[in-house]
């Protein structure tokens, strides 16, 4: 048995090994020293309280004279001051938090006890004071500490401390501990590397036995990062082997070419259009042609900024496919989505659009069906539309996870178009190949701008296409933040509605919830703030508990419900007389269907939606969007939210009305978000605001594990491209890694947390 599958029980102790599970969830040696610091620190210069100066980080050692604890009035909780002396002058300690939380501190800290204690020296009426310290108790009084050799003090206070996440049951300092006494244990053999020794020496990174050892015992504060570099560049290559096994995996399977036919569907589409297509959409059309033209199947991810026209792209690819007698199926989130591309590839087909089979009548040019295929049609309907699909008669199928059935038979499927990539994973992609003998050719599109270091690690087995110019005659549109407790901004931002309305033009007002008693969204999707957002506004001064509102984390009111909003914009008097549409996901189809169709013919003013109007919804004439509660969405989903308007010959205007204050985190992303149009900035700045665990975890997959545990995507381009290069070069001389069984054994538990391919 390997040294670091050794149960924590036989090296702890039963006692000890059942706190750790339950606080860290450890239970062997590898999976205690794998849990590294959170944060490290030097605890500062040894200093004299009298000679403490506000601002500076410093060290003292000195012995408790008092407590006393109080409640918190607005924040709830308690706060514990312990007054410290080193015999000479007096200082506060403030600890503030639950009861249970502060009275550890007030157990551990009572009269008498000396103390190593280190913070930032802060200044709280007119008084000096360390909010929250680290420190160590010391053994003996001050008298007999203060004998001791002060260089020693001073070395002590010099030294790096690991801190631990720390719970009640076991604090920083006995994870320290336990850590330190299996490490004793542990030699070379028992850490065996996972990295090649060339790919280590290439990038000068220590053996995963001297990481661990720079990460728990650095005897400095480069020495953390150094060892961190070891699981980071390890993580690269395991993920980048993965990717890469499922490239080659791919490009040996056969399929079938279609390449493009003189006189056919696409010919006649292309002469047909009454723009010119973008450089950028030609050159990404010539890769889909070829790609289509070989016989390994295609498999590529299409970005683009919201409104560059990736449908007109993927129409194209269809028709070529459609021209070669195969069929093709677009696979779209919601029954809104596909009801919308429906209309928006019959419109755009035109005479093109056939009522009858594929191919047309005789002589009458080249036509192409399509077909609706959604979970909620009629049994009539979903009766007729199967046999259409299973006879061949329907070229293109568009349908939600419906098409994913097993009762849904293709006569010959050769082309998947997955639109809105980060809906779906691979399993769902999976699931439509396997419903063809050959392996048909898949394109996955979505209009979320992905980092380049995100697009390498999450979508590595596809070629990645990119479009970044928008149409000729798209105004661009304009984004403003509305604090919804100014009520000047308020009534201007009603205003605007008015006023788009009286010019005949259509307005979007997005709610983050229903409002009919449940906090879910049209997806089941509960709209929050990005990971890490703090709404809560914070103390002016760290000793002044009762300073103007709470700490992060404080309850907040719910967020803004549709019908909620939808009584108030009846009640606005500059509203008076326009006409309200609803639509959400839990309408029945035909009435979202409806509500869709009613507003883009104008026959609806205003449209309050939840985020069902996300993606794909194409009225050109709305050209005002509102979103409520606009800090509780992320980024990137506001990008995709503003993109609905400014799509015709007008300009859009997009307003964010936000209860976040002046000073909160989510107030500085609204502005920032509103200060850029370009969707690749949007996702950084969406991707900084996260957890790195979300961009493969829960935010891509549905699960709350992660296959990312140490890699930072962003920022971290050039090890991720040579990790990909290291990769690539194994799998193409050893594609099953038999000389390399330490990859294979990481790549097989990486495989089996499942997040890794189901990153949708």
């Amino acid at each position: 048995m390997s040294r670091l599958s050794t149960p924590l029980t036989r090296e702890l102790g039963e006692r000890t090994a059942k706190v750790i599970a339950e606080t860290h969830g450890a239970t062997t040696v590898g999976e205690l020293v794998h849990l590294f610091p959170r944060r490290y620190y030097r605890r500062g210069e040894l200093t004299r309280l009298g000679q403490l100066v506000e601002g500076e980080d410093a060290t003292v050692v000195a012995e408790v004279v008092r407590t006393s604890t109080r409640p918190l009035r607005q924040r709830g909780g308690m706060m514990v001051e312990v007054v410290v002396t080193d015999g000479e002058s007096e200082l506060s300690l403030a600890f503030f938090g639950r009861t249970n939380q502060v009275g550890y501190h007030q157990s551990r800290l009572k009269w008498g006890r000396v103390a190593m204690f280190s913070g930032k020296v802060n200044t709280y009426r007119d008084r000096l004071q360390l909010v929250h310290p680290d420190y160590e108790l010391l053994p003996g009084d001050l008298d007999t500490v203060m004998a001791t050799d002060e260089d020693a003090l001073r070395a002590r206070a010099d030294e790096v401390v690991v801190v631990y996440p720390a719970f009640k049951k076991l604090p920083s300092w006995k994870t320290q501990k336990a850590v330190a006494t299996v490490l004793d244990t542990l030699v070379p053999e028992d850490v065996p590397d996972v990295l090649p020794s060339g790919v280590r020496e290439l990038e000068q990174v220590p053996s995963k036995l001297d990481a661990l050892l720079l990460l728990h015992r650095p005897t400095d504060l480069e020495q953390p990062p150094r060892g961190l570099r070891h699981f980071e560049l390890e993580e690269a290559y395991v993920t980048q082997v993965a990717l890469a096994r499922r490239r080659a995996a791919l490009a040996v399977l056969p399929a079938s070419p279609y390449p493009p036919r003189e006189g056919g569907a696409l010919s006649a589409f292309d002469a047909s259009l009454p723009f010119t297509l973008t450089e950028g959409q030609r050159d990404v059309g010539a890769a889909l042609t070829a790609d289509l033209s070989r016989t390994s199947p295609m498999n590529r991810l299409l970005q683009g900024e919201v409104g560059s026209g990736k449908t007109v792209v993927a129409l194209r690819a269809m028709l070529q496919v459609v021209d070669a007698g195969a069929q093709c199926a677009l696979l779209a989130p919601t029954e809104v989505l596909a009801q919308q591309h429906v209309r928006s590839l019959t419109r755009m087909l035109g005479d093109l659009a056939a009522d009858g089979l594929l191919g047309g009548p005789a002589g009458s040019g080249p036509q192409v069906q399509v077909r609706l295929l959604t979970g909620s049609m009629s049994t009539a309907e979903r009766r007729a539309a199967l046999l259409d699909v299973a006879s061949g008669d329907a070229g293109i199928v568009i349908g939600t996870h419906a098409l994913l059935q097993d009762r849904v038979d293709f006569y010959d499927l050769g082309l998947v178009v997955v639109d809105e990539q980060h809906r779906f994973g691979v399993e769902q992609r999976d699931a439509l190949r396997a419903k063809s003998g050959t392996p048909p050719h898949v394109l996955v599109m979505t209009a979320t701008p992905i980092p380049r270091t995100v697009a390498m690690t999450v979508f590595g087995d596809l070629e990645v296409s990119t479009l970044t110019e928008l149409p000729a005659g798209r105004q661009g549109i304009t984004t403003a933040v509305v604090p919804d407790w100014r009520a000047n901004y308020v009534d201007r931002c009603w205003q605007r509605v008015r006023e788009a309305a009286d010019a005949g033009h259509q307005v979007y007002v997005v709610c983050p919830r229903i409002g009919d008693g449940s906090a879910e969204d049209d997806d089941g999707v509960l709209s929050a703030p990005d990971p890490g957002e703090e709404l809560g506004r914070h103390p002016t001064d760290p000793g002044d508990p009762d300073g103007p509102g709470g700490p992060p984390g404080d309850p907040r009111r719910p967020p803004r419900a549709l019908y909620e909003v939808l009584e108030e914009l009846r009640a606005r008097p500059e509203l008076a007389g326009l006409r309200l549409g609803v639509l959400h996901g839990r309408l029945r189809p035909d009435d979202k269907d409806a509500a869709m169709r009613a507003f883009a013919a104008g026959e609806t003013d205003v449209l309050v939606a939840t985020t069902v109007v996300e993606v794909g919804v194409d009225v050109p004439g709305a050209t005002v969007m509102v979103v409520v509660d606009a800090e509780r969405f992320g980024l990137s989903q506001l990008h995709q939210l503003r993109g609905r308007v400014g799509r015709g010959a007008h300009a859009g205007l997009c307003l964010l009305m936000t209860g976040a204050q002046d000073g909160d985190p989510g107030l500085e992303r609204l502005t920032q978000f509103a200060a850029t149009s370009d969707g690749f900035a949007v996702a950084d700045l969406d991707l900084a605001s996260r957890r790195e665990g979300d961009v493969l975890g829960a935010a891509q997959s549905g699960r709350n594990n992660s296959s990312l545990r140490y890699l930072k995507v962003l920022g971290n381009e050039d090890l991720i491209t040579r990790a990909r290069r290291y990769a690539s070069d194994l799998v193409a001389f050893d594609p099953e890694l038999t000389d390399a069984p330490r990859v294979r054994a990481a790549l097989e538990a990486l495989e089996a947390k499942e997040a890794f391919v189901e990153r949708g």
